[in-house]
Formats: C-alpha cells, sequence, structure tokens
C-alpha cells in the first residue's frame, strides 16, 4: 500500500519530484489573525500556549482545517531552545521576547551549556506528537528550530545592560556583529554550542513525527556577504550536517537575496526566499539542484482578493512549471491579515497551480 504522506505534493516538491499541483502552506499560519487562535490566546499566555502540548496543537489543527494548506508546522518559538542552555525568556504581551541573562561580555559564554536531550524540551516533542496523531496521515508535519545567528542576535545584548540584565534583538543587530568581529574565538565558540544543540533538538523532532524540517535564520539578512561566509556559515552548515539523513530541510534566510548562493551552499533541500528577489532569478542564483519556497509579500494579504489572485499567478508562472516548487509567504502572515484573504490565497495556488 502507498506511503499518503510520502507521495504528497508537499513531500514529491521538497525531493524535486513532479507533482499534479503545487504545494502551499503558510508561516505563521496558526497566529493572532485567527480568531480561533485569539480565543484560546485569552485563557493563557504565550509561553503557556507553547509549554502545552494539546493547546498548541489544536491551535495548529485548527488554523489547518480553516486554510486547507498542504503542510502543517509545529506551534513553539524559535527562543525555546535557549532555556535549557543556561538563559532565560519572557514574552511580554506588547513588543518582543526579552532574553535575561543575555551574552553581555565574552566570558559569559562559558556559562552557556550545549543541550544535553531533546527531553529537556520534552514539551515540544508531544507537541510533535499531539499535532502529528491530529493530522491523522493527511498531511506532512514540518519541525523548525532558529539557525544559530538568529539564535546569536537574541542572546547577545548591551555590555553596559542594567541590572536586570534582560535582552531583545537590537534593530541594527550591532551588539551580535560587534560581538562577532571583536571575539571571534568566543563567538566560534557559541554558534558552535548552538548548531550541535539545535541539531539534537531537530533530530528529537524528527523522531517524535517531524517529517520535513525548517530551519529560520530570520535576521541573517542584516549581514554582507563576507560577514556571512566568515562568522555564520560554517556553523549553520554544521547544523544541517548534524540533522538525521533523510529527513528534508527547509532552509529560510531572507532579507538580502546576495547571500542565496551562501545559504544554498550551507546546505538544506530547499531553499527559502522572501520578495526582494523574484522567484525566477532566485532559482537561477542557487541552481536547479535545490527545491524553492516563497515568495509572495505578506502586506499583499492586507489587500483584496482580485489583488492576491494577481499576484500568486504572477509567481507561479515565473516557476514555470518546474518541479521543487512550494507557495509560500517571503515571511509569517502579519497579524492585520483578514482570515478571508489567508484562505483566498490557499485557494488561488490550488487553482493556478494545477499541472
Amino acid at each position: 500500500m502507498p506511503n499518503l504522506i510520502d507521495d504528497s505534493p508537499m513531500m514529491r516538491a521538497v525531493r524535486l519530484q513532479y507533482s499534479n499541483k503545487i504545494p502551499v502552506w503558510l508561516m505563521r499560519q496558526a497566529g493572532r489573525y485567527m480568531q480561533e487562535y485569539q480565543n484560546v490566546r485569552n485563557k493563557v499566555t504565550f509561553i503557556e500556549l507553547c509549554k502545552t502540548p494539546s493547546l498548541a496543537a489544536e491551535v495548529m489543527l485548527t488554523a489547518v482545517e480553516r486554510l486547507g494548506v498542504d503542510a502543517a508546522i509545529i506551534f513553539s518559538d524559535i527562543l525555546l531552545i535557549l532555556e535549557p542552555m543556561g538563559f532565560g525568556i519572557t514574552f511580554p504581551d506588547n513588543g518582543g521576547p526579552l532574553v535575561t541573562k543575555p551574552i553581555c561580555n565574552p566570558q559569559d559564554v562559558k556559562n552557556i551549556t550545549e543541550l544535553e536531550s531533546e527531553e529537556q524540551l520534552y514539551y515540544v516533542m508531544d507537541t510533535v506528537r499531539y499535532t502529528r496523531e491530529g493530522l491523522n496521515n493527511r498531511i506532512p508535519l514540518i519541525g523548525f528550530a532558529g539557525a544559530p545567528f538568529t539564535l546569536a542576535t537574541y542572546a547577545i545584548s548591551d555590555p553596559k545592560l542594567t541590572p536586570n540584565r534582560k535582552s531583545i534583538n537590537n534593530k541594527n543587530f550591532h551588539y551580535v556583529k560587534t560581538f562577532m568581529h571583536l571575539y571571534p574565538a568566543k563567538w566560534s565558540e557559541l554558534m558552535r554550542k548552538f548548531a550541535v544543540s539545535t541539531a539534537k533538538y531537530l533530530n528529537g523532532q524528527i523522531k517524535a513525527g517531524a517529517q520535513i524540517i525548517q530551519i529560520f535564520d530570520s535576521w541573517a539578512g542584516c549581514l554582507s556577504v563576507e560577514d556571512y561566509a566568515e562568522f555564520v556559515q560554517p556553523f549553520s552548515k554544521l547544523l544541517i550536517d548534524l540533522i538525521l539523513p533523510g529527513t528534508p530541510v527547509i532552509h529560510f534566510a531572507p532579507g538580502n537575496p546576495m547571500l542565496l548562493p551562501n545559504i544554498a551552499a550551507s546546505g538544506g533541500n530547499v531553499i527559502g526566499v522572501d520578495w526582494r528577489i523574484p522567484i525566477d532569478k532566485a532559482w537561477d542564483t542557487i541552481g536547479n539542484n535545490y527545491a524553492i519556497q516563497g515568495n509572495l509579500d505578506p502586506a499583499i494579504l492586507l489587500t483584496n482578493r482580485d489583488t492576491i489572485r494577481k499576484n500568486v499567478q504572477k509567481i507561479i508562472r515565473l516557476t514555470n512549471n518546474k518541479n521543487g516548487f512550494i507557495f509560500n509567504l517571503g515571511h509569517g502572515i502579519l497579524p492585520q491579515t483578514p482570515p478571508e484573504n489567508a484562505i483566498a490565497l490557499i485557494e488561488a495556488v490550488h487553482e493556478f497551480g494545477q499541472k
């Protein structure tokens, strides 16, 4: 009997195989734009939601049912791995996450410990299991984590911090950039800890049931090509090399199309791209050995059905029916997005993406 998931459009796309339709899923497809999510969040904090596997699975399964996407991604957060490594994290209702006990000087790196076991994040593993069970083998499940550099943007902070030592990733990323240039040995030590720990974390998700992995290097676009190649690429490659063989990896590092050759060289089966470069030019840049994921500007979902359909059709045309295309946004769904517009996007991809 054939494996229905293994033969799904999403799994065929990550393997560069022919499928009769283009698969589509959305980053942050379970989130603030949906009333069903808001109903759950009214009862618990964000961190409580992340640490309650039954609720984390529920919000994703609800989004999958409402949207009709071709893949689910676990509901979690990239910063959760920092807690067992020696940091503290909080998620205020307003503003971005706060990291307590951040790295403020090179001596702090010694206090950061590698993840001993994925069971230190047992609630994420349970979220994978519950979500996989709830999907009932209808569509693949994506696990995820933050890339070493993006974790560092939250973990490294102002050396002149007040005693409460709370950090938020700074707008210009100057703390992390100055640290890597001034203390290259300590930077390498830290990035290796992040890479090895994240690989262990992702391998735990795979063992728990994730069929695809996505690595988010959300802030890598702030770097020059030279700095990425020297300070980031070796550790992204180390992470991806340590992931269990046979599991497809989506590598997503938005913000700077000039980095695409280096991102692809770091590894992954699928390269995620944002709207700053046309999808055909991005594919030409990375080459035909990679599948590609992208790349509608999330702001288009704030317009109307006709505009959404026009932009979806344009992107699909640019792919020229090549195998290995996964439709997605160039970043996560914006909180102001009307749910009916997200649904219109999925319907448009399924209509125009028939082969």
